[in-house]
């Protein structure tokens, strides 16, 4: 395991520990027990641990070219923030592997997927899908911190804070794959090609995985008219939205930057809202 890092003032490291937020999360933890949306996030935070590995490992795996130094911080901050959304996700998927979800299992299938691809891929290829993947999460992230329908949807604080808090910090450091790709050299035509492959891998996948995972709970299968009316509200979500495609469909723009969507102030807000004073989660944070 690697030491955290202690990152920079744009890309900080906090030390979390949501152990006791985690224990207490029912089976359906979405709002008001919502069956699909409740899978849908299961198997989000299924792929996390796996794919911020792989995050890590792409950008660590150019660390050294790196010239700039303030990048060169940012970089740290966004191994160590990566570092540890992987290790609190793995606690939450842990607790969801009780109710029977096949967190285990998505766990296993992405690692492989990740190893497969870093064995035929170059570092810029890994890179560009790093910053591909982190629009996806920047992009949930924003929908969250700037909807409380969103968050109202992830439901129990359990899964609620920890999604909270890791959107601010996805927010924080959502440039950072980005301008790593470009300083190695990361074309444009690259860059938008890698884009279209994640939209169609993410959705499909993610799809699939949810699907799976409703057909495994028997629970789910004893209430046919509550799981149909689950699905019926699924297309209504904030996560489905017209304005989450038109986010996500900016970085296709060529000469897109990360930091065309201004979240200064909103990162400033979530800062203080979540470890100020009196922050929501002041409690969690180690030391």
């Amino acid at each position: 395991m690697r030491q955290i890092r202690s990152g920079s003032d744009t890309v900080p490291v906090r030390v979390m520990q949501f152990d006791d937020y985690v224990a207490g999360l029912p089976k359906y933890f979405a709002e008001d027990g919502d069956i699909v949306m409740s899978h849908v996030l299961a198997m989000l935070s299924s792929t996390f641990p796996a794919g911020e590995d792989f995050f890590v490992r792409s950008v660590a795996a150019v660390r050294d070219e790196i010239t700039d130094p303030q990048l060169l911080a940012d970089v740290d901050g966004f191994i160590g923030q990566e570092e540890m959304h992987g290790r609190q996700h793995a606690l939450l998927n842990s607790r969801l592997a009780e109710f029977g979800y096949p967190t285990g299992g998505i766990d296993a299938y992405v690692r492989g997927l990740y190893w497969v691809r870093e064995r035929i891929q170059s570092k810029k290829v890994n890179l560009a899908f790093t910053a591909a993947l982190e629009h996806y999460t920047a992009t949930l992230a924003e929908l969250l911190l700037t909807d409380e329908k969103a968050r109202q949807a992830v439901g129990k604080p359990g899964a609620r804070d920890i999604l909270t808090w890791h959107a601010l910090e996805e927010s924080e450091h959502k440039a950072v794959a980005f301008d790593v790709y470009k300083a190695m050299g990361g074309s444009e035509l690259m860059r938008i090609v890698v884009m279209y492959l994640t939209d169609l891998l993410f959705i499909v996948e993610t799809g699939v995985m949810a699907l799976i995972s409703i057909a495994m709970d028997r629970d789910a299968r004893r209430q046919p008219m509550k799981l149909l009316r689950s699905f019926a509200r699924l297309p209504r979500s904030p996560f489905m939205s017209l304005r989450a495609v038109r986010i996500l469909a900016q970085y296709h723009r060529p000469g897109f930057h990360p930091n065309d969507r201004d979240t200064t102030q909103l990162i400033a807000d979530w800062r203080q809202a979540l470890f100020g004073r009196d922050g929501q989660l002041t409690d969690v944070r180690a030391g």
